[in-house]
C-alpha cells in the first residue's frame, strides 16, 4: 500500500512537471464546441424557447473521416440536465463519452460543461448525435457524416453533391413537461404536432409554407440523401414523388443496394440512399409519415421539395409520392426490411460468428404497475410500465460505469435474467393481467469478452401487441441472422468493448417506461483489450493521459484520485 501510494506521489510529481508536454499532445485532436441554450423557435403556428446546440434546430453535424477522433466540448446553458450520445460510434476503449445519463455518465448539470472524445474505428456513412436524457432528444440532435477513410472511397459511384434529410417532430407544448406529467399520471405522453424534415413541417401544415425545406438538383446527376431518423415515438414511411429511390446504406455501413419506391425507417436508425434526378424538371414533394406500428401516433404527413434547375414553370402544388405506404401497411414494412443484407465485400467484410457461446432470450413487454386505489391513468387505473424479462429499468443515482469500476456497492446488480421468468403463448389473446405487471430494479447482465452472444427478442401480446421495438445496443452493431413475423427475431454479438452498455427500445416513450438495460462486458486478456485514456492503457506516460482524462471525465475531487481510478481500470471486478 505504501508503495503505491509513494508511486501516485511520484507520478504526480512527473504530471506537474510535464503538464505543458500533456497539454500540447492533448491540443493534438481538433475540437469543437456544442453550446446547449433555449432558443425561441417557431414553428406551425407557435412559437416557443427550445433547448438547442449552437441555436440551431436541428444541431449542427459533424464531418469526420472513417478512423478520425474528435474533442467536443459541451457546455450546458439550458435548464435542464443534460447529455450527448453518438449514436453508432462504438468507441473502443472508451465507453466514458458513451453519453446515456446516469449509465455511462451523470447528466451535465445547468451551467456545468464535459469534454467527450469520439473515437471512431469502423463505422462509414451517416450517424447521428442527440440528447440521451429524459426526452431532450426532441430538439437536441443532428447529422455525423462519416467519410471513407483518406484514399479509399465509396462502394458506389461518388453522388454529386449530398444532403442530410432529418425527419424530426415539433411539439407545441415543452417536451420535458409532457413526459414527466405522462410519468407521473402513467398514462400516454402526448402525441408530436407536426413531423419535421430538417426542422420545417412543411407545405402541409399550417403556417408551415414559407419554410419548407427543399434541395435543388440537376437533371441526369445524382444525389447522396442521408436520412435521419429522429422522431421520438414513431416508424415512418419515405418516399420521393415519381422517384425510384437505391438504398446503400445503413447504421453507418453498407449494405447490398435495394432498389425501391418507400423507405421504412424507425427511431434511431439512419439511411443512405441515391436519388437521381431523371424526371422532366418540375417540383416533387418529398414526403414522410407514420406506420401505425404503435396504439398512440400522429397521422399527420411532412414534406421537403426536390427542385430541378432549369427554365420551366413551377407548378402551384408538387407531385406527391402515391406509393407513400398507407399507415396500416405491414406488408410494406416487413417487405423492405426482408431485402437488408450487409455488403459483405473484400473492402468491407462481415464476421459472422459461427457458434454461440452465450444464448440470451429476451421477451419484450408493455404492461404497468400498481396505483394507489387504481387512480393512475394506466391499464387498470395503474401506471404504464415497460419490461425486458419482466424486468422494468429503474435510473441509478450514480452511472453504472462508474459505479462498476469503482466497486460502489447497492448501485446495481447482475442478475438481470438470460431468460424470461416463465414461458407461455407469447402472442396469444386475452393474456391474464399478472403478466403485465414487471418487477423494478436495476440490473445488469455481465458478457465474458469476445464470447459470441446469441440474443432472441421475443415481442409479447402484454398490453401492447400492436407495436414493433427498435432495439438500440450501444457499442456494437448486430448480426441479424434470423426472425418470424417481425415478433422474434435473433441478433448475434460479440464483446469486445469493455465497459457498461445501455441497450434500449427507441420508442421514446418506452424506454421512460423502463425498457432498458445493460451490458457489462468483462475485461479482454491483455490491457489493450481493456479500457483506458486517450487510446493508451495504464503505464508509463500513457498512465497519465489516463488519469487526466479519467480526472475530466468523472469529475473526481483530485488528480491523485483521478491516478488512483486508473491504477484499478485493469484490475476492475470481472
Amino acid at each position: 500500500m505504501e508503495l503505491k501510494k509513494s508511486l501516485k506521489l511520484e507520478l504526480l510529481g512527473f504530471m506537474l512537471l510535464n503538464v505543458f508536454v500533456l497539454s500540447m499532445a492533448r491540443k493534438a485532436l481538433p475540437s469543437i464546441n456544442f453550446v446547449l441554450k433555449e432558443t425561441e423557435y417557431t414553428r406551425s403556428c407557435s412559437s416557443k424557447k427550445i433547448l438547442t446546440v449552437n441555436g440551431q434546430f436541428p444541431g449542427p453535424p459533424l464531418y469526420v473521416h472513417k478512423g478520425d477522433r474528435l474533442i467536443v466540448n459541451v457546455y450546458n446553458q439550458g435548464t435542464y440536465n443534460v447529455t450527448i450520445h453518438w449514436h453508432g460510434v462504438k468507441q473502443p476503449r472508451n465507453p466514458w463519452s458513451d453519453g446515456p445519463n446516469y449509465v455511462t455518465q451523470c447528466p451535465i448539470k445547468p451551467g456545468a460543461n464535459f469534454s467527450y472524445e469520439i473515437i471512431f474505428s469502423a463505422e462509414e456513412g451517416t450517424l447521428w448525435w442527440h440528447a440521451h436524457s429524459d426526452w431532450t432528444r426532441a430538439t437536441v440532435h443532428g447529422p455525423i457524416i462519416v467519410y471513407p477513410s483518406f484514399g479509399t472511397t465509396y462502394p458506389f459511384p461518388k453522388p454529386h453533391a449530398e444532403f442530410p434529410i432529418v425527419l424530426g417532430e415539433w411539439y407545441k407544448g415543452d417536451v420535458m413537461e409532457i413526459i414527466q406529467s405522462a410519468l407521473i399520471s402513467g398514462g400516454e405522453p402526448n402525441m408530436s404536432d407536426a413531423y419535421t424534415i430538417n426542422g420545417q413541417p412543411g407545405d402541409l401544415y399550417n403556417c408551415s409554407k414559407p419554410g419548407t425545406f427543399n434541395i435543388m438538383v440537376d437533371y441526369g446527376k445524382t444525389y447522396l440523401l442521408r436520412l435521419i431518423g429522429s422522431i421520438m415515438n414513431e416508424e415512418m414511411f419515405f418516399a420521393v414523388a415519381q422517384h425510384n429511390l437505391t438504398v446503400v446504406g445503413k447504421d453507418g455501413a453498407y449494405i447490398k443496394p435495394i432498389k425501391t419506391d418507400y423507405i421504412v425507417i424507425t427511431p434511431g436508425q439512419t439511411v443512405d440512399i441515391l436519388l437521381t434526378a431523371n424526371k422532366s424538371p418540375n417540383h416533387y414533394y418529398m414526403a414522410a409519415s407514420a406506420y401505425a406500428g404503435a396504439s398512440v401516433y400522429d397521422n399527420t404527413t411532412t414534406t421537403a421539395i426536390v427542385k430541378y434547375s432549369g427554365n420551366y414553370t413551377a407548378p402551384s402544388t408538387p407531385a406527391f409520392p402515391s406509393h407513400l405506404p398507407n399507415y396500416t401497411d405491414i406488408d410494406a414494412v416487413t417487405n423492405f426490411t426482408n431485402r437488408i443484407r450487409a455488403l459483405a465485400s473484400k473492402d468491407h467484410p462481415v464476421d459472422v460468428p459461427q457458434k454461440v457461446d452465450t444464448r440470451l432470450y429476451i421477451t419484450i413487454s408493455v404492461g404497468s404497475v400498481p396505483c394507489v386505489n387504481n387512480s393512475c391513468e394506466g391499464p387498470q387505473g395503474g401506471k404504464l410500465a415497460a419490461s425486458l424479462n419482466n424486468i422494468s429499468f429503474v435510473e441509478p443515482v450514480v452511472d453504472l460505469l462508474q459505479a462498476y469500476y469503482r466497486k460502489t456497492g447497492g448501485i446495481f446488480t447482475t442478475d438481470f435474467p438470460d431468460f424470461p421468468p416463465y414461458f407461455f403463448n407469447f402472442t396469444a389473446d386475452g393474456l391474464p393481467f399478472n403478466l403485465s405487471v414487471p418487477l423494478k430494479g436495476t440490473k445488469v447482465n455481465v458478457l465474458e469478452f469476445n464470447s459470441s452472444v446469441e440474443i432472441v427478442f421475443q415481442v409479447t401480446n402484454v398490453s401492447d401487441a400492436a407495436e414493433n421495438h427498435p432495439m438500440h445496443l450501444h457499442g456494437y452493431s448486430f448480426y441479424n441472422v434470423g426472425y418470424l413475423d417481425l415478433v422474434s427475431e435473433i441478433l448475434i454479438i460479440r464483446p469486445t468493448l469493455k465497459g457498461v452498455w445501455f441497450m434500449h427500445c427507441y420508442l421514446d416513450r418506452h424506454s421512460s417506461w423502463g425498457m432498458d438495460m445493460a451490458f457489462i462486458v468483462k475485461n479482454g486478456p491483455t490491457s489493450s483489450k481493456g479500457i483506458g485514456g486517450v487510446g493508451s492503457g495504464c503505464s508509463d506516460l500513457g498512465r497519465l493521459g489516463a488519469a487526466m482524462n479519467t480526472y475530466e471525465r468523472i469529475k473526481t475531487p483530485s488528480i491523485t484520485e483521478a491516478l488512483g481510478v486508473c491504477f484499478e481500470l485493469e484490475t476492475a471486478p470481472d
